[in-house]
């Protein structure tokens, strides 16, 4: 792992806006994001930048590089979903925390799955923090923590109009695997309307 000072993550990010290819931006990327930079929020701000380039593979390689260092970046990263008035930036965001699945993220994420929105990319967004969520409850010991993702995964589950959602809410219900979420599961299943979602519901109760 290579040590980076502040002024080498400045250089690459500049080679990341500046890249003549998508190549070379992901390897400043990658550079960033395996270097052992004692400016961690140097190293954080220069990947967060990449989320806003105008090519979809330095993005993709930008959000799995977030994801990679961990648990340590999530609160940085919602001060910057909270900073940015970018709704692309804010969805990459979102993308990395609903892996990574750190408890930190639970607030934003109950927040993006309860926010009503029309623009289909905006859809698509909430449909990763339902899974993130279910990522989170899945690996929290907390009985506090899994009883606050279940509330809002069986209000999405039962509540919006949005197929897709209600599809991530039954994934993530299953994921959880408590008495609530299968009983939550059971009472959906005799309400959905869409084919696709209700065999996935049954899927998720082992009918």
């Amino acid at each position: 792992m290579n040590t980076h000072t502040s002024d080498d993550i400045q250089q690459l990010i500049s080679q990341i806006n500046h890249a003549s290819t998508p190549q070379e931006a992901i390897a400043a990327i990658n550079a960033i994001a395996t270097s052992s930079s004692t400016e961690e929020l140097a190293t954080i701000n220069a990947v967060t930048t990449a989320l806003s380039h105008h090519h979809q593979a330095v993005r993709t390689e930008a959000v799995a590089a977030l994801v990679k260092l961990g648990n340590t970046i999530v609160k940085p990263l919602i001060a910057a979903y909270k900073a940015s008035p970018d709704q692309r930036l804010q969805a990459h965001i979102i993308q990395a925390v609903a892996q990574i699945g750190s408890p930190d993220a639970l607030d934003l994420l109950v927040e993006v799955v309860g926010t009503t929105v029309a623009n289909h990319c905006q859809g698509n967004v909430r449909r990763i923090a339902a899974r993130g969520l279910g990522k989170i409850a899945t690996n929290s010991p907390d009985a506090e923590v899994i009883r606050h993702v279940q509330e809002k995964l069986i209000w999405a589950l039962l509540t919006p109009e949005d197929w897709g959602l209600r599809y991530a809410a039954a994934v993530a219900l299953q994921e959880i695997a408590t008495p609530e979420a299968q009983a939550a599961l059971q009472q959906a299943i005799a309400q959905e309307v869409d084919l696709v979602v209700r065999s996935r519901m049954a899927l998720a109760t082992g009918h």
